[in-house]
């Protein structure tokens, strides 16, 4: 098995649906966004256009973030998904300077004011303080593990109202994703770096502005729902 992601650009209308699905199925903490969408406008009205990109960790074959890690702490299991296992990081951090994608965090343990000024009561500070993993590891996507144990797709892809992720079996001839990989060809992001990503995307050049298509370098406005508070 090789899963993989594919994402249509031409779909993506920036409902940031994923991020919140993304955030709530995770419960990650505040700040901590495993997925991202970046945003890109160009022309003026009344012919202004807005390109969406979302973001996440590509789940690379060759992973500068594994590749660096000196405890093994990150690895790839057997579906070729590259995950973190808490239990072995020593916290110093090598993998998220290393991701060239900015797929990872730090996750630090925010002070109990940082929680009452985002306003939670003290119930939802004991729910939402990430006990169930430690804290000061790396996070990041991990193809919702959980949820892929149930038999269900990862959260973005369940709530992508534009149905714009396709998630599934590379290797499977007959698998939606393998025939959307042989019709589109899409490509994944900067492929001149050799991580080779197991996300792919799909995009348009006559619509997509250069900052936001597959292979550019530079950086595009990133869009957070309620300004990135976790409320």
């Amino acid at each position: 098995m090789r899963l993989g992601m594919i994402i249509d650009t031409r779909r993506c209308y920036g409902c940031l649906g994923c991020v919140v699905a993304c955030k709530s199925a995770n419960a990650t903490p505040p700040g901590d966004f495993r997925t991202k969408v970046k945003i890109a406008e160009r022309g003026v009205f009344p012919n202004a256009v807005q390109t969406f990109l979302p973001t996440l960790c590509n789940h690379c074959e060759n992973a500068p973030c594994v590749r660096v890690c000196p405890s093994g702490a990150s690895y790839r299991d057997a579906d070729g998904v590259v995950r973190v296992d808490a239990d072995k990081c020593i916290h110093c951090q090598m993998c998220v300077n290393a991701c060239p994608y900015d797929a990872r965090t730090f996750l630090s343990d925010p002070e109990p004011s940082y929680w009452k000024e985002e306003g939670f009561g003290q119930d939802e500070y004991e729910k939402y303080r990430y006990k169930e993993r430690p804290y000061n590891t790396p996070d990041k996507c991990d193809f919702c593990v959980d949820r892929r144990a149930q038999g269900l797709q990862p959260a973005c892809v369940a709530t992508c109202a534009g149905r714009a992720r396709i998630f599934g079996d590379l290797d499977d001839p007959n698998s939606e994703i393998a025939k959307m990989y042989k019709e589109y060809n899409p490509q994944p992001l900067n492929p001149d770096l050799n991580t080779k990503p197991r996300v792919f995307y799909i995009t348009d050049p006559k619509n997509c502005p250069e900052e936001l298509m597959v292979g550019h370098k530079g950086k595009a406005k990133e869009v957070k729902p309620n300004g990135g508070k976790h409320k």
